[in-house]
Parts: structure tokens; sequence; C-alpha cells
């Protein structure tokens, strides 16, 4: 017999998910004339795409819907061992404050830059070695990473730190390129967070899976529903044409939480294929800015690469279900890898 049954496994997800959603739901009018009246809005870059100067003024920092959504179902509906959790919960507020100065710097100042860059830096760099050390000597996580198609597991030893601090800060900083078009991030990482929930259910359904790791992994897949229902109830304010950007805070809260899924549940090789979009983001950025100073030439109308797309003369909404449907079917691909 499982520790935990199929359909409580279904009920846990299910319920999260839709605690989640009517969280956002309810939060987000609350919160948008909030940041309004303290007059916390975007300011557009004169460098970006001419097509959203006219968004100057559209309220940021929307962000807070999202993190108030998730953080309520994994309140009321955790159980037992809370460890996974508790780190899940711990990075993506790290992240989530780091994002938080970033956007009041931009408010108090007017201006589209926010935190300096190196502040920035420091900042990451030390939050991913606290939670690189914290995961590498967790008994139920370790120095052990699931290799896909070998079904194996690769004990990285002590190189796990530096590794685990690199996928940390890489997936952070992607899906903060990522979030450019309005519906983008929260969309694909509703997809993502879905996807690992799955993930959550198929390693909950293991034989010989201890109750320990059992019990985590279900509040685990908590949390994922919780980021799922959570962009689900975002998507409400933030579709084309968006009422709030989620800001900073938003993107480095979802960058926080996808990659705590990820190394809670040992599938950091599986992340750049359901995180594609977010790849595609950074990589177009970095080839873009490496082109130009080495060639002095672009590869792209203008980077990340739904920029391209968007000068290209696609909607914002077609660039949001194109990156939506990418990343249905790459998390198709990478459950189906666990087999």
């Amino acid at each position: 017999m499982f520790p935990i049954t199929i359909p409580e496994q279904i009920q846990a997800l299910s319920f999260a998910v839709i605690i989640a959603f009517m969280v956002a739901l309810i939060v987000g009018p609350i919160v948008i004339p909030a940041l309004l009246k303290l007059k916390v809005r975007q300011t557009e870059r004169e460098d970006g795409p001419q097509s959203h100067l006219k968004k100057s003024g559209t309220p940021s920092m929307g962000g807070l819907i999202i993190l108030v959504g998730l953080l309520v179902p994994c309140a009321i509906l955790m159980r037992g061992d809370i460890d996974f959790l508790s780190f899940s919960v711990l990075v993506t507020l790290g992240f989530g404050l780091v994002g938080f100065l970033d956007d009041y710097i931009k408010a108090r100042k007017h201006r589209s830059l926010g935190l300096k860059a190196y502040q920035k830096i420091i900042a990451q760099f030390g939050l991913a070695l606290i939670f690189a050390w914290y995961a590498y000597q967790h008994p139920l996580i370790g120095s052990k990473i699931f290799v896909p198609i070998a079904n194996i597991e690769w004990d990285l030893g002590l190189w796990y730190i530096p590794v685990t601090m690199f996928v940390i800060i890489g997936t952070v900083n992607s899906v903060n390129l990522c979030d450019g078009v309005d519906g983008l991030v929260s969309g694909v990482t509703m997809i993502v967070a879905a996807a690992f929930g799955i993930i959550c259910m198929a390693m909950l359904n293991l034989p010989d899976i201890e109750p320990a790791l059992a019990m985590n992994i279900r509040n685990l897949m908590v949390f994922t529903g919780g980021v799922a229902g959570a962009c689900l109830g975002f998507l409400r304010f933030n579709a084309h044409p968006a009422k709030v950007f989620m800001g900073d805070t938003g993107s480095f809260v979802l960058g926080g939480a996808v990659v705590a899924m990820a190394i809670a549940t040992r599938t950091m090789l599986l992340l750049p294929l359901m995180g594609i979009c977010y790849v595609i983001s950074s990589v177009s950025d970095i080839i873009q800015v490496g082109s130009y100073k080495l060639r002095k030439k672009r590869v792209f109308r203008m980077a990340p690469f739904h920029h391209h797309l968007e000068l290209g003369g696609m909607s914002e909404t077609q660039i949001g279900v194109l990156y939506m449907s990418i990343t249905g079917v790459c998390c198709l691909a990478a459950i189906m890898l666990l087999q």
C-alpha cells in the first residue's frame, strides 16, 4: 500500500490549484488599486519595442498577487514533514525579496532600472550558495540528480553545490528575461508547475518510497499546485492587454519556485527541457549581445526572442499561445523521460 493513496494525491493537488486560483482572483482587485495609489507603475525602456511605450504607467509589482496565491494553499494543506515545502517557500521568498527591492527602487526613482548589477549578483550568489548547501546536506535530497533515459542517479559529490548554484542563478534570470510580453511568464510557468505536480504524483506512486520522503513530496506537490493555480488566477489580470505586470517581484518569485521544484525532485537535468521557453529567452539574449560585441551585427530584430517575434508581426497573444504550446509539449516529453 502506498503511504498516500492516489485519490488523496489528486485531492491535495486539486485543492491547492483551486485555492490558489481563487485567492489570486480575490487579491488581484485589492492589490492593483493599491499599487496605483502608491504609484508603483511600469516605466518602459526607450530601447524596447515602441509598441510597449504605451504600457508605461501600468501598475507593476503584481507578483505579490502570485505570492499570496501560492502561499495560502501551502499554509492550509501542509501535513507532517514540511522540509521540502519550507525549502521551496524560502527559495521563492528569498528571490522574491530581491525582485521586490528591484521593483521598489524603480518605482521610488521613476526609472526602468532598479538594483545595480553588482547588487543583484551579490544577492543572487549568496542566496544560491545558501540554498545549494542546504539541498546538498539534506538527507532526502543530497548530491544525487536523476539522469533521464539512463534511469540512474548521478552522484555529483561536492560538485553538486556549484552546479546547483549555476542552475539556480540561471533559472531565476532566464525566467526574468522571459517576462517581456503580457501573460507570457505566468502562462508558461503555470504549465511547468503543473508538470512538476505530475512528477510529484509519479514519485509518490513508486513502490519503495520512504514514508518521510512521501510526505515531503506530497507537500511539495501542494506547492506546485499553488504555483499553477496562482499563475492561472494572475492571468485574469495579466493577459493582454495587461491590467498589471508581475514585475521583477513576480518573475523572481516564479524563477525561485521553479528551480526549487527541480532541486527537491532531483530533476534538474529535465529543467532545460521543461523550461525550454526560459532557455530560449536567455540564449537568444546571450547570442544577441555576443554577436553585437564581436561582429557589430545583430542576429535578431530584438532580444530576447519573444521581441524578435513581436517585431516580426506576431501579437502578444499569439506569442503567449505559442510559448505555452511549446512548453506543454516539452513538459509532456520530460514526464515521458521519467518512465
